[in-house]
């Protein structure tokens, strides 16, 4: 019997045919599964990429070790999917990386600088984490990553609240950082965010219409801030947004204080004497009930500023229609009976005028709604004593004529 011999190529192109595609070498410093797709190589105190590293790769974890730079040396993963880079020495986040990525993990470095060329044309990207290290500025094109659902930058040194976030994204996580401001604009365009964690931080307020435009916020949180509760020309926005928004708030602000939310409640420009001395007078003898827990929608009549604690009807001083505060021109008003909650409030049996009452609920006249939008004559004539029938007096002037006009066809006539 003959035995033919093969050459050492033939040999290894069967070997190469017959091979199955998935078999790959997976480093010895790592473990791999998934046909040695998905590679783990963390917490092996690495200072390089480990030799034998699949090109196809689709999850690589090189987290606790110890890495200093790793620009330019992931781009030939062009499959990869998740990153996760925590845990190292890095000053930046690796640059060059392939644009498959679904999910970065480049927690509790170095990163000083969040660059715009590190993320940019990232179009797949959907998670971004860089908690945890010392940012402070981060710099996002909105365009480039219009796939980024969740920002997580808490734990860094940021001073402003990133600009250009991606419209689509649904959560931001700005927590434990050093932000005092928000720029005009930064969250007009976020009408898909649903999760913003603002805690932990150095804001004392929030500009006004900063949050109008989060339609679809569930969630908000605001404790350990040092609030500027007394500010009452800054404060009061974010305390009527608290109180009308449908999103969950933890930490609502200053609500250790008493007579919060009284703050924000629209006064009359006057305020007369009788009326603060009423007020004194509620305040001394609710001194001793205790405070019932308030809701967002549900005020006691003792929070509500002077006007809308007296204890008589007030009729306003001048015939004009009483002025509109912000809120009340932009949000329908529901007025209702004060003399339902306290007799107190109910007007005198003897009063001969129509007064005005101050409702306690919308800071307007109860009859407000069923007042003419008439002229200043129109509404002294409806607060006037019943009014007499109209007959007409002939002036002095108009008899003169009259008498003139008899004499002139009296010698006509002669």
């Amino acid at each position: 019997m003959e035995y033919q011999i093969l050459n050492p190529s033939t040999c290894l192109l069967l070997l190469l045919v017959f091979t199955p595609p998935g078999l790959g070498i997976c480093p010895s410093s790592c473990t791999c599964s998934g046909n040695d797709r998905n590679v783990d190589c963390s917490g092996r105190n690495l200072t390089a990429l480990p030799q034998g590293l699949q090109d196809n790769l689709t999850y690589l974890n090189l987290s606790f070790n110890q890495f200093v730079d790793l620009d330019h040396q992931l781009t030939r993963f062009t499959n990869l999917r998740t990153l996760d880079i925590s845990n190292n020495w890095l000053k930046n986040v690796p640059a060059h990386l392939p644009k498959s990525l679904w999910e970065l993990y480049a927690t509790n470095n170095n990163i000083k600088v969040l660059q715009k060329l590190d993320t940019a044309y990232q179009w797949n990207l959907r998670v971004l984490d860089v908690s945890r290290n010392m940012v402070e500025r981060a710099v996002l094109i909105n365009n480039t990553l219009s796939s980024l659902k969740f920002l997580n930058l808490s734990s860094n040194k940021l001073w402003t609240v990133p600009t250009n976030m991606p419209y689509n994204i649904e959560t931001v996580d700005l927590s434990s950082n050093f932000l005092s401001q928000i720029l005009p604009g930064t969250l007009v365009r976020l009408q898909r965010l649903t999760s913003l964690y603002l805690h932990n931080n150095k804001f004392s307020y929030i500009p006004d219409k900063a949050f109008d435009q989060l339609l679809q916020l569930q969630l908000v949180t605001l404790y350990n801030n040092p609030w500027a509760c007394s500010d009452k020309q800054h404060i009061p926005y974010l305390l009527q947004w608290v109180q009308g928004t449908a999103a969950r708030v933890l930490g609502v602000p200053c609500a250790h204080q008493a007579g919060l939310w009284a703050s924000a409640v629209p006064t009359a420009p006057h305020s007369s004497p009788p009326i603060q001395g009423m007020k004194a007078a509620d305040r001394a003898t609710s001194a001793g009930a205790p405070e019932p827990t308030k809701t967002h929608r549900q005020f006691r009549a003792k929070d509500v500023p002077p006007l809308a604690t007296q204890s008589h009807p007030f009729v306003w001083p001048s015939t004009e229609r009483p002025p509109l505060s912000s809120q009340e021109a932009t949000h329908p008003t529901h007025t209702q009976d004060t003399t339902e909650g306290d007799s107190s409030l109910a007007p005198s049996p003897g009063s001969s005028t129509t007064p005005m009452t101050l409702s306690i609920t919308s800071g307007m006249p109860t009859n407000y709604s069923r007042m003419p939008q008439s002229t200043t004559a129109t509404l002294r004539k409806e607060e006037a004593v019943p009014s007499v029938p109209n007959t007409r007096v002939p002036s002095p002037a108009s008899t003169c004529q009259l008498s003139l006009l008899c004499v002139l066809v009296l010698h006509a006539l002669a």
